[in-house]
């Protein structure tokens, strides 16, 4: 009799082609392949704050929770580092210059309404956002640094200086996912909500494109 899958490779297995469509959506590939701008990339770093600063919120709440504090870490909290990013890329003023674009506003509503009230749709955010942060996070921002001539000013978010060893953190995460006390209706359910995170992920993509594209007209 075959052994069953963990839950985590059951989840990677289901998201993977999710996450690849997500991350070759046309605005993130060519800001990776060095055809993006420096606007393109601050306007990716302001969505990334609403997402945050929503996820980071909804995290406080879930601390209390029995199941869902288990993959909360502070070594993983990325607004601040945002926030001196946004700082540094557009100002002081930088709050004041920044608006979610429409597929960020339902994101975040879709992560404050999740985290309020189910914690395996909290998980389910926190997996897709923080351990994707791990993944290709790292090696995002080491492109940014490099093709804007950033030394760590303007990529904090994808520095996690507190995480010595990325793998060995992820490990310990699926591990717990592995443990989580959910059944396999809950497993399906928290699988289905990843696939809505990647979603909203490659939606927005589509959103910072038009918004590029219509600056483009206007000027």
């Amino acid at each position: 009799m075959a052994e069953p899958i963990p839950f985590s490779a059951a989840l990677r297995e289901r998201s993977s082609s999710a996450h690849s469509g997500s991350e070759h959506a046309g605005f993130m590939s060519d800001l990776m392949q060095g055809k993006g701008t420096r606007d393109d990339y601050v306007a990716l770093v302001a969505q990334h704050w609403f997402i945050y600063e929503a996820l980071e919120a909804v995290t406080e709440r879930m601390r209390r929770d029995p199941v869902a504090s288990v993959f909360i870490s502070d070594k993983l909290t990325r607004l601040p580092a945002l926030e001196a990013d946004l700082a540094f890329l557009l100002g002081s003023d930088w709050r004041e210059r920044i608006e979610p674009l429409p597929t960020t506003r339902r994101y975040v509503e879709r992560i404050r309404r999740v985290g309020a009230t189910w914690p395996g749709g909290f998980v389910a955010h926190h997996y897709t956002r923080y351990l994707g942060d791990l993944s290709g996070g790292l090696f995002i921002g080491k492109l940014m640094q490099r093709q804007f001539g950033f030394d760590t000013n303007g990529i904090g978010f994808y520095v996690f200086g507190d995480i010595a060893d990325p793998r060995a953190f992820k490990d310990v995460y699926r591990e717990q996912l592995d443990a989580a006390p959910w059944d396999a209706a809950e497993q399906e359910r928290v699988i289905d909500e990843v696939l809505v995170a990647y979603r909203f992920n490659t939606d927005l993509f589509v959103d910072l494109a038009a918004a590029k594209d219509s600056a483009a007209v206007v000027a």
